[in-house]
């Protein structure tokens, strides 16, 4: 049945889009779903709800839309924006959290840029800022793969030794560089939440080698490894983490912050994307 499912999400997805198939798709984390409100031309959007196989986005500042459509100022394909994602926290497995990304790979999408509002570990990160995600650390407890292994999904034992394209990497350092606006680099840690980390787990996870910590992305990134699509993951710094700062955690300062970067993020990931090499530049 889980084939069945995803092959009429991408049956119903094609009959809203038509026959082109998008070079990249992003994954808006919270607080960024603005960015395909504010850079997608003649947008086709799909609620969440009407895509067969896609959970319910119950999370806030998760708008649960699908919308594809030019990227504003550039002549590349379509682009494919996810406003919002689904979280282990709001009750769903991580096969559940992974299917969005197994309909767009099953559609012939070729690259995902995830993104996501992530709490600083790094003592020199601030609110506000971007972190471009090197590597990740599971910590959910589970993988997305855990079960019978479907073969037309991708091999038993996916590699993630470069779980984010170096190659992509490259393309968001010149990026940020082109436009001016400072992007970090680090290691994002996943936890389950919803509660926000002690003191003393961030201090394991700096042990660790983290940078970055939040709720959500591993999930989406090893399901689309395991498709074979190429990844590059980007974090907004909404906070520092706890016992960094006197001032307690809220999700109210994460969507300040988050809202606050709005400029800088979208300035980057619009430039990402414009020159993100496509699948015909890439055959010659």
């Amino acid at each position: 049945m889980k084939g069945a499912s995803i092959d009429k999400a991408v049956e119903l997805i094609r009959s809203s889009v038509g026959p082109t198939v998008p070079e990249i798709a992003l994954i808006l984390g919270s607080g960024l779903g603005f960015f395909a409100d504010a850079n997608v031309e003649d947008p086709v959007t799909i609620a969440y709800s009407k895509i067969p196989g896609f959970p319910e986005s119950t999370a806030p500042l998760h708008d649960g839309n699908l919308v594809v459509g030019k990227l504003r100022e550039s002549p590349e394909p379509l682009v494919c924006c996810l406003q919002g994602r689904f979280h282990r926290y709001e009750g769903y497995s991580l096969d559940q959290i992974a299917m969005p990304v197994r309909i767009l790979a099953r559609w012939g999408v070729p690259t995902l840029v995830v993104t996501n509002a992530a709490g600083g570990i790094d003592e020199s990160f601030n609110p506000g800022d971007l972190m471009l995600i090197d590597d990740h650390i599971n910590f959910l407890g589970s993988n997305p793969l855990i079960g019978a292994n479907v073969e037309e999904f991708g091999p038993r034992f996916p590699d993630m030794t470069y779980a984010y394209d170096p190659q992509l990497k490259e393309i968001a350092l010149s990026a940020a560089r082109a436009v001016n606006v400072p992007l970090n680099r680090g290691v994002y840690v996943a936890v389950s939440g919803p509660s926000f980390e002690t003191p003393a787990e961030i201090r394991a996870f700096r042990v660790l080698g983290a940078d970055a910590v939040g709720m959500s992305t591993v999930p989406e990134v090893i399901a689309a490894r395991h498709a074979g699509m190429r990844v590059l993951g980007i974090s907004c710094i909404t906070n520092v983490a706890a016992g960094m700062s006197a001032e307690e955690i809220s999700h109210e300062k994460v969507e300040a912050a988050a809202t606050s970067a709005r400029g800088s993020f979208s300035t980057l990931v619009s430039r990402i994307l414009a020159i993100c090499p496509t699948s015909q530049s890439d055959s010659g």
